[in-house]
């Protein structure tokens, strides 16, 4: 049995409008090399310039990952020759980043754990190769983007940790608005960094797994290599300190070169850039950046609305979904609605029907969905109290998407309000107990028998008959009780 060591290094895109050391357009998916300048196609004599926004955004994740913001802190010159890398050296930090000593508590699927975070260092992203048979093509509007790396130190066992911590990360950068998350685009990647030992005998020679780009492959890639590595030493073999890559075809790591070290790029310090110093109004705006984070908020919603996990998480998984589900059950409360009982209901509506809308529309985020969250609380306030049915609050709320109209308004128009008086609903009772005698008949012979079964499906079924013939609008509940009298009397 061996004990497993996993690091991660973590890169995210940060969300600057240009690339971090030059005014360069810094956007996903234009024409090849149409954002390109001297600076970052590293034509001699030009003068890198620090963007202050990729600074502030990577000091906002720093600080939400708990770590500490030197008071100075600067760049390096790191060597190395690659052809998506035009000046051959690659702008990043390693003396003193901008983040360091930090942590994050895993929590979920049975899993929690610290992780302590080494550092978070701003660098430029290299280019892009696109391998075509035996022609490699470069788009270097990717280079000089602004990045940030993530490291952890050797705190996780499993590659469904490791998974986990990707899947809060990405919910963090997300929720600060930074980085948008998209690994399928390459603004999120990870490397794997993992090696395995006898237990006490601390760490073992390092293997690294390059370019993983889903939560999904961090896991595969991390209990293969685990397995890989057991298999090795159980056969008295050494294992090599390499990088490999994961073959998504073959579910397997491949090799791809021998591992670098920190001193095989011979860093030094980038003379064209000064030491950055965070004043106060600096730090200041970092702090005010920050906003409550995905895992704290699930818990509040658990304990002040009253939410299971599941559905805390579901809702909090996007910041724009739980601001919204916040503003409908605010909103439902000032309309009387106790807050438990509101959240409760306004998280059925959001998980079931406005989820399935979302994903029809082929909606992305909320932030674009025409139903108001103060008329979907209308809706639901509505249906508590029986004011309309739940069947025609669905349809209500369909017509409300489609025509952007106050809620209220229209049902009152469909004339969906639900009909309460059991005066009214006796009459439509007796009429159908007129045009369904012989299902009265066998319902009675059921309750006589001792039936239930038969009965309860009997009953059903003249419930449904008269609220056919209501438009769905009579409460189900009296009509219910009335039609049970009629059974119980022969």
């Amino acid at each position: 049995m061996y004990q497993s060591f996993i690091g991660l290094e973590v890169h995210i895109h940060l969300l600057t409008k240009t690339k971090v050391f030059c005014a360069c357009r810094s956007a996903f998916g234009d024409e090849p090399n149409t954002n390109v300048c001297p600076v970052c196609m590293g034509y001699p004599g030009v003068l890198p310039s620090l963007n202050l926004e990729a600074m502030r955004m990577g000091c906002t994740v720093a600080r939400a990952l708990n770590c500490r913001i030197p008071e100075k802190t600067w760049f390096e010159r790191k060597q190395y020759f690659y052809p998506d890398m035009p000046k051959n050296y690659q702008i990043s930090q390693f003396g003193s980043p901008l983040g360091q000593e930090g942590y994050v508590m895993l929590e979920g699927r049975n899993i929690k754990k610290q992780v302590r975070i080494k550092e978070c260092h701003l660098e430029e992203d290299a280019g892009k190769m696109i391998h075509t048979g035996t022609v490699s093509l470069l788009d270097y509007n990717r280079a000089g983007v602004s990045l940030l790396e993530i490291v952890t130190e050797p705190d996780m066992e499993t590659g469904e940790e490791a998974e986990l911590f990707i899947q809060q990360l990405r919910r963090t950068v997300r929720y600060l608005g930074v980085c948008d998350g998209n690994m399928e685009e390459g603004s999120l990647r990870a490397d794997a960094n993992v090696s395995i030992n006898l237990p006490g005998k601390g760490l073992g020679k390092k293997v690294e797994i390059k370019n993983l780009n889903s939560s999904r492959f961090v896991r595969l890639g991390l209990n293969y290599e685990i397995k890989r590595q057991g298999d090795l030493l159980d056969q008295a073999k050494t294992v090599t300190q390499e990088t490999r890559l994961w073959n998504e075809n073959r579910d397997q790591t491949e090799p791809m070169r021998t591992k670098e070290n920190a001193q095989d790029y011979r860093y030094f310090p980038e003379p064209d850039l000064p030491v950055f110093t965070p004043d106060k109004a600096f730090l200041t705006s970092v702090e005010a950046a920050l906003v409550e984070l995905p895992a704290p908020r699930m818990k509040r919603f658990e304990q002040d609305y009253g939410l299971n996990r599941e559905q805390a998480e579901l809702i909090c998984d996007e910041k724009a979904l739980a601001d919204y589900f916040e503003e409908a059950v605010a909103a439902a409360k000032a309309q009387g609605l106790d807050t438990r009982d509101g959240a409760g209901r306004i998280a059925n509506w959001v998980l079931t029907d406005i989820k399935h809308i979302l994903g029809r529309e082929g909606l992305s985020s909320i932030g674009s969905f025409r139903l108001k969250p103060q008329w979907l609380a209308t809706l639901v306030v509505m249906v508590a109290r029986g004011q309309v049915s739940m069947k025609n609050g669905k349809q209500a709320m369909d017509r409300v998407i489609a025509e952007d109209r106050e809620p209220e308004a229209l049902i009152r128009e469909a004339g969906w309000e639900q009909l309460s008086d059991p005066v009214q609903i006796g009459k439509v009772v007796e009429a159908v107990y007129r045009a369904e005698a012989a299902v009265f008949v066998q319902a009675q012979a059921a309750r006589a028998e001792g039936n239930q079964k038969r009965q309860r499906s009997l009953s059903a079924y003249l419930v449904g008959r008269v609220l056919e013939q209501t438009g769905g609008r009579a409460d189900p509940k009296i009509v219910g009780a009335q039609i049970e009298l009629l059974i119980q009397t022969p």
